[in-house]
């Protein structure tokens, strides 16, 4: 049920109760596609996972365009357990996704905090690590990154089947280093973890 980490059971138990807020609200708000609600554990939570142990001691980590917290919300569960230092910032400029954020936040006493703005319009966040799931082409994302991370900081993007096409479109516009980490739960998906990022 929890990917590969080995969780206390606090922080299963807060897994939980994220992944029940999840499916109540998503009735009335579409945080994630209803046909992936039934199936959240494997399609969401699993799948946000898998990126925690990427990252090693950062203290700031933004997670952009966060919508359901996917997956900010289950870096800010595990971080209590592993990292009580680390502090997750969450953007998203739909207010009622925010709303849902905020109450997750609450309830879990997590270290987080939500921006309600739209990425493009935040003062830069000077963040370690960067994260992104289903948001934009990487094209896109890397313009976030460079000014939303600090120069030594890392972007961890979660990216489907065409992932090596996007790459390929982004080096025409960008220089960067790029470590391609194969999705434990899609295996033509991968989580790209992406430093040094420069326009060409």
């Amino acid at each position: 049920m929890t990917s590969d980490l080995n969780v206390s059971r606090e922080t299963l138990n807060r897994l939980e109760i994220f992944h029940d807020l999840l499916k109540k609200w998503n009735t009335k708000i579409n945080l994630v596609s209803k046909s992936s609600i039934s199936d959240a554990w494997e399609r969401h939570i699993n799948d946000s996972l898998q990126v925690y142990h990427l990252a090693a001691d950062e203290i700031v980590w933004s997670d952009i365009g966060s919508g359901g917290g996917l997956p900010g919300l289950v870096v800010a569960i595990l971080a209590k357990e592993f990292h009580p230092d680390r502090y997750v910032i969450m953007v998203e400029s739909d207010i009622r996704k925010s709303t849902f954020l905020r109450t997750v936040i609450r309830e879990l006493d997590l270290q987080a905090s939500v921006l309600v703005s739209r990425i493009e319009q935040t003062a830069p966040m000077d963040a370690e690590i960067l994260s992104a799931r289903a948001l934009a082409d990487l094209d896109q994302l890397l313009r976030y990154a460079e000014i939303h991370l600090t120069p030594s900081g890392r972007a961890l993007f979660f990216k489907g089947e065409t992932w090596e096409k996007e790459v390929e479109t982004a080096r025409k516009s960008w220089s960067f280093d790029l470590v391609a980490h194969k999705s434990k739960t899609n295996p033509n998906a991968a989580i790209l973890e992406v430093k040094d990022i420069n326009l060409v």
